[in-house]
């Protein structure tokens, strides 16, 4: 159930059978001359459709998260940290007025991962510091750490995945998008790894903006078992998740 293509009498329907919702959130940064530029906004909303097939609530992804590393990239848009915590407060803050009460943030973007935490480190304290109790329950789950994935990215690509415009995302986005197949020949195939900074030095150090991965042995077929890993993965999580 996909919360923008629902009516709310529906939500509130869903709302006696589950106080759970599932928050795609991502970013719109590059990801390499093959890679979209929104592969980390990409990779967890199709995901989540495939939890919303199964019944499960899913609300408008966040697109844009905390990048500010891939600036000097055309294309690439980033949300400062305190703006993108505001974001996440009010996301949860209007769902949580309606009753909803457990918060699933499928993730796309490991620059977003500190930046969410400190968002739920600020809801938290609103309740505290006022002596009331949330009985809300959040939590961060990144698509591309969980077991199944894992493990199927090191079956087909090993130490060639690295850390950003991976093959396993690319595949992903292949798999939701047919027609974005790039086929372009890439120098070196493997690039470059190391720390990030900011934009002008991440620039300067990966200047086609891979770190550490080969994205030459994406594919098609590669995604769609990404897919159902990554689906299988978010299922069995969220389940869990709801029933705490």
């Amino acid at each position: 159930m996909l919360l923008q293509r629902a009516t709310w009498p529906e939500v509130k329907e869903y709302l006696h059978q589950s106080q759970a919702v599932v928050i795609p959130i991502g970013s719109t940064e590059q990801h390499g001359p093959t890679g979209l530029i929104g592969t980390d906004a990409i990779c967890p909303e199709t995901i989540a459709a495939g939890m919303a097939d199964a019944g499960i609530l899913v609300a408008p992804t966040l697109s844009i998260g905390m990048a500010q590393h891939h600036l000097a990239f055309p294309g690439s848009i980033s949300l400062r940290p305190t703006t993108l915590i505001a974001v996440i407060r009010d996301v949860v803050g209007s769902l949580a007025s309606q009753g909803f009460t457990h918060f699933y943030f499928l993730n796309g973007h490991g620059g977003n991962i500190a930046t969410v935490q400190a968002a739920f480190a600020e809801i938290w304290a609103d309740y505290s510091l006022a002596a009331r109790t949330s009985g809300l329950k959040l939590k961060l789950a990144n698509w591309f750490t969980g077991s199944r994935v894992v493990a199927l990215s090191r079956e087909l690509f090993g130490d060639a995945e690295g850390s950003h415009a991976t093959p396993s995302e690319i595949s992903l986005t292949w798999h939701a998008y047919p027609d974005a197949v790039r086929d372009q020949p890439l120098q070196p195939l493997r690039a470059p790894n190391g720390p990030i900074r900011d934009a002008s030095d991440y620039r300067s150090h990966f200047p086609d903006g891979r770190i550490g991965s080969e994205p030459g042995l994406a594919s098609r077929a590669h995604g769609q078992r990404l897919y159902e890993a990554g689906l299988a993965d978010a299922l069995a999580d969220f389940r869990a998740f709801a029933q705490a």
